[in-house]
Parts: structure tokens; C-alpha cells; sequence
């Protein structure tokens, strides 16, 4: 299991490749939900998200002499892996969804992976993803549930700890969007050492809240549907077997959206702090203090 001496190893591994990202805050924004409210801006990461992260943190804890790495994604967590692997000089396979934005594909791509399509709604991803990992050798890196990955997502929690303690905040809910829970759970687990006053609250979209509900039910939840939301990069079937534990532990109660209020979060964020935010990356307005993970899945 991920400990924070993972994601402080992670971090240094990491250190002038992936970005620390800033900590914002604006008077407008506090006035609109009624507290204060600060913003972790990972869609100015290196990639576009905090996927690179765990992306960064999994490739370079590879053995020497690994073949290659296959990863599964709908555009964050390709970009993500592809990224690193490059820089390693690791080829990368990546499977993503025939309906994904096209510009995370091109993307991708650009990076130098080989990009794999497949219909999500009818193709049983993980087994055609095991299918050519057998085939052409390859090492997996899922997109949660891997102890690396989580370390490197983790990262966030370390500096958001950092960073709020630098403006006097010790103690908040931290939002934090979520699909399989990698980053939620990284984030819990450096926060639980590093600012033991704030608590993860998972977000994610109304009708693909398997995290929500397989916290308050105590055991892992489906979703019924595969697609439906426009927060694409946070829709996954069910919660991760390493993240769901560590959440259980050590997260408050998951918190659900409409697209909707995705939409309007968005264009807050763009009105008040400039950031160009994906939907998956939204926070809606709770407590007295929020610091959402924002970042853009």
C-alpha cells in the first residue's frame, strides 16, 4: 500500500520534471460561496493534469530493461504516461475510448505512444488490455489502482499542505474529483501526516457515483452505465481495490454533481481566475474552508 514515504520518494523523483502547481484564491469567488475558498490549479501541469504525476512517478520506478508499458485512459492519464515514457525512452501502448477528445488522442500521440481505440460501451477494456500486455510483453500502469500511480498523485496533498499552511489554513475540507480514487486516496494518505486537519471529500458526477455510495454502503459499487456525463475523465465503473480501503479510512462523505453545476463551476473558474477547466475538474461550494484539487482529469 501507498505511505507517505512512497509519495515523498515519488516527489523526489519527480522534482524538475513535473510542475508544483500554485494555490489560488480570489475575493470574488469567497464572496459567491460564502467562505473562503482556495483552488490547486493542476490544469497547468505539465500535461494538462495531475495525471502526469503518476504517470512520472510509475515510469521511473521501472526496472531497467522494461520493454515497454501499456496503460488504459480516456486522454489524462495517456497523456500522462505517454509523457513520461518518453522522456524514459520506454515505448508506450495506450488503449482510449473511441469517444475521446480528439485533441487528448492527437495528443497522446504527439508524445510518441501508439494509440489503441476501442468502444467503451461494448468492448471489455481490461481484457483486451491483458490480451496485448501478454502479447507484446508489456508492463501495465493502470490509471488508479497501482501503488505507484497513487504516490505520484499523492504529491498534490504534499504541497497543498505546503501551500495552505503557508496562508494560515490548517484545517478544511479538500474536494477532490474522483474516478477510480488515485488521487484522492494519494492525496488522503499526505495529508493524513502533513495537515492532519483537512479531510478528503470525493466528487464526481450524478449517476457515476460508485465512490460515494461504496462509502456509505461499506463495500465497492458499480455504476449501471458506462457513458452519459460530461465529466468523461472521472467516469470508471467502480472504485479501485487499493484506493477504496485507504478512503474508507481516511475520507469524509463523497459528495455528488450535476453536469450543470460542472458547467457553472467552469465558468467561475474562468471568470474569476482565468483557469481553463475540464468538467471533471469541478468543485461545488461546501463548509467553511474548501481546497478542491482542481485538477482537470
Amino acid at each position: 500500500m501507498t505511505d507517505l514515504a512512497a509519495i515523498t520518494a515519488a516527489a523526489a523523483r519527480m522534482a524538475g520534471h513535473v510542475r508544483v502547481t500554485p494555490l489560488l484564491s480570489a475575493p470574488l469567488l469567497d464572496r459567491m460561496a460564502g467562505r473562503r475558498v482556495l483552488i490547486k490549479a493542476e490544469c497547468l501541469q505539465v500535461t494538462g493534469s495531475f495525471k502526469a504525476r503518476g504517470g512520472w512517478a510509475a515510469i521511473s520506478a521501472l526496472p531497467k530493461g522494461t520493454r515497454g508499458v501499456l496503460a488504459m485512459s480516456s486522454g489524462n492519464h495517456a497523456q500522462g504516461v505517454a509523457f513520461a515514457a518518453a522522456a524514459h525512452g520506454v515505448a508506450a501502448v495506450i488503449l482510449m475510448p473511441s469517444d475521446a477528445p480528439a485533441v487528448k488522442v492527437a495528443n497522446t500521440r504527439a508524445y510518441g505512444a501508439e494509440v489503441i481505440l476501442y468502444d467503451r460501451a461494448t468492448t471489455d477494456r481490461d481484457a483486451l488490455a491483458a490480451g496485448l500486455a501478454a502479447e507484446r510483453g508489456l508492463v501495465l500502469v493502470p490509471p488508479f489502482d497501482h501503488p505507484d500511480v497513487i504516490a505520484g498523485q499523492g504529491t498534490v496533498g504534499l504541497e497543498i499542505a505546503a501551500q495552505a499552511a503557508e496562508v494560515g489554513v490548517t484545517s478544511a475540507d479538500v474536494l477532490v474529483c474522483c474516478g477510480g480514487g488515485g488521487l484522492s486516496a494519494g492525496v488522503a494518505v499526505a495529508l493524513e501526516d502533513r495537515a492532519p486537519g483537512m479531510r478528503v471529500r470525493t466528487v464526481e458526477p450524478a449517476g457515476f457515483d460508485d465512490m460515494a455510495r461504496s462509502l456509505t454502503l461499506g463495500v465497492a459499487q458499480r455504476n449501471t452505465q458506462a457513458t452519459g456525463s460530461i465529466c468523461d475523465a472521472i467516469l470508471t465503473p467502480s472504485p479501485g481495490k487499493m484506493t477504496l480501503p485507504v478512503l474508507q479510512r481516511l475520507a469524509g462523505p463523497g459528495i455528488v454533481v450535476t453536469d450543470t453545476q460542472a458547467q457553472r463551476a467552469m465558468a467561475a473558474a474562468f471568470t474569476h481566475l482565468r483557469l481553463v477547466a475540464e468538467p471533471g475538474g469541478r468543485w461545488p461550494w461546501r463548509r467553511r474552508c474548501l481546497i478542491p484539487a482542481c485538477p482537470i482529469r
